[in-house]
């Protein structure tokens, strides 16, 4: 019913950037909430941006400054730019959008992506 696909992940040296974005597609009523999710190995998956319909962002003290998170709402679309990039950012990155599907009726749900790889190199 609805897909999140992510692209712009790749390898990157130390203090380089990327741009990360997610297309939500599908039988969408309403989105609420898009952010991105940082996965690594044998770690729970954290957040790394967050971004209401309403405009209010949140980000982790480890990325604060360094990310930043915008939405194409015409698009259904979420970006992640990343800029001085660290090696401890490199993992998988998963973007999700909270949201209502057909009609508009229920609850809004959690969507996630399949998430692309991203390798920050010393």
């Amino acid at each position: 019913q609805v897909q999140l696909v992510e692209s712009g992940g790749g390898l990157v040296q130390a203090g380089g950037s990327l741009r990360l974005s997610c297309e939500a597609s599908g039988s969408i009523f309403s989105i609420n909430a898009m952010g991105w999710g940082r996965q690594v190995p044998g770690k729970q998956r954290e957040s790394v941006a967050s971004l209401t319909s309403g405009g209010s962002t949140n980000y982790p003290d480890s990325v604060k400054g360094r990310f930043t998170i915008s939405r194409d709402n015409g698009k259904n679309t979420v970006y992640l730019q990343m800029n001085s990039l660290k090696p401890e950012d490199t993992g998988v990155y998963h973007c999700y959008a909270n949201l209502r599907t057909g009609s508009g009726y229920g609850s809004n749900t959690n969507y996630w992506g399949q998430g692309t790889q991203v390798t920050v190199s010393s």
